[in-house]
């Protein structure tokens, strides 16, 4: 049965089993294609090394034989993220419906073919060490059973599930607009809403001015505050003041002071901020030269941000998903975070200190 081939794959993962490429392709990839009814004797099928352009695809599944349905692309164990642009050169250009990018562990399922940039057409990360083993084997059937590419079923059912995915991005998206749309239009509904809670809470209920204005000056994670007031214009020959800086921490940008909890998050919100500006910032900053030695600073994976450690890849609490496929390193002190600030200040062609302003705390 799928479910224990699955247990057993499970184990020899965490015992560090499975130790080059070569060892996840036979035991893991061709072990549950064969379990998925696929004949992993038929070259024709299951095409090992097929032939592209300059390089190969591990596997290729095909429908009829010898035309390609399913690519996949295999790695050692944690690197899932490597090689994945070129994946998709290939299955697009190719007309290849279904990619698949895996180590054994996680499985990365994308639909070339659809809209949006390469890690926004993945339709499901499936990790075999932390799933439910019910839920891998649902979506191992769902993408992957042999009559369901040979049917056309599988590549509907991910297309169906792209659809989904690509909706629940854009509503959170959207979200924060919202929001901040709702305070400053003072919604009457949204006044209410909140004034009653108060006066549940204290027997009082403020004015709906005062709830504007409390909500108008409420700094979230992702709203902002009204601006602060001009600084006065110097008189002619007189010295211009420094830029204000708050004593709270966070930072100003455009003349908006945003509040952040700690260090590490005004580098989230800095970030998160100058990509709202300019949709290609992230792209430049990713594609500077000067990031570490060992790791990056800005990648579409966390393991691209620790190759070597695949431990701390996989610990969120040193990393950041920025948006869908963007994470950026946050395991810094003050000094650290101020330089990578420095650097997206250079991206972002602003000057550090002037148009943006941060306040690390002391």
């Amino acid at each position: 049965m799928l479910k224990d081939h699955i247990k057993d794959i499970r184990d020899g993962l965490r015992t560090g089993l499975f130790t080059n490429e070569a060892a996840v392709s036979q035991g893991i990839v061709l072990r549950l294609l064969n379990a998925l009814s696929w004949p992993t004797y038929d070259t024709q099928i299951i095409f090992p090394e097929y032939p592209l352009t300059g390089r190969r695809v591990d596997f290729a599944l095909c429908h009829p034989p010898g035309k390609p349905m399913v690519f996949i692309e295999v790695k050692p164990v944690g690197q899932s993220f490597a090689g994945e642009r070129q994946l998709f050169e290939y299955a697009f250009h190719k007309g290849v419906p279904m990619a698949i990018l895996t180590d054994g562990s996680e499985w990365h399922f994308f639909l070339p073919a659809e809209q949006g940039d390469y890690w926004e057409r993945r339709v499901y990360k499936l990790d075999l060490v932390k799933r439910d083993i019910g839920e891998i084997v649902s979506r191992l059937e769902r993408y992957l059973k042999y009559e369901a590419v040979c049917s056309g079923a599988a590549v509907e059912a991910a297309r169906a599930d792209y659809t989904e995915v690509r909706r629940e991005r854009l509503v959170k998206t959207t979200l924060p607009q919202a929001w901040l749309n709702l305070v400053e239009d003072k919604d009457e509904l949204l006044l209410e809403l909140v004034a009653d809670r108060v006066k549940i809470l204290c027997k009082y209920k403020p004015s709906l001015a005062t709830v504007a204005d409390f909500l108008a000056r409420l700094v979230v994670h992702v709203g902002e505050i009204p601006p602060l007031p001009p600084e006065p214009v110097p008189k002619p020959g007189e010295p211009q003041p420094p830029p204000p800086v708050s004593k709270n921490i966070g930072f100003i940008l455009d003349g908006r002071f945003y509040t952040a909890r700690n260090a590490r998050e005004v580098l989230v919100q800095v970030f998160t901020k100058l990509a709202d500006r300019d949709p290609g910032f992230l792209d430049s900053f990713a594609g500077l030269h000067r990031h570490g030695t060992q790791r990056r600073y800005l990648a579409h994976w966390p393991q691209e941000i620790y190759p070597r450690r695949p431990d701390l890849a996989r610990d969120h609490s040193h990393s950041h998903e920025l948006r869908p496929g963007w994470w950026l390193l946050v395991h810094w002190n003050k000094k650290g975070i101020e330089k990578v600030v420095k650097m997206a200040c250079e991206v972002a062609r602003l000057g550090y200190g002037t148009d943006l302003i941060i306040n690390l705390g002391d």
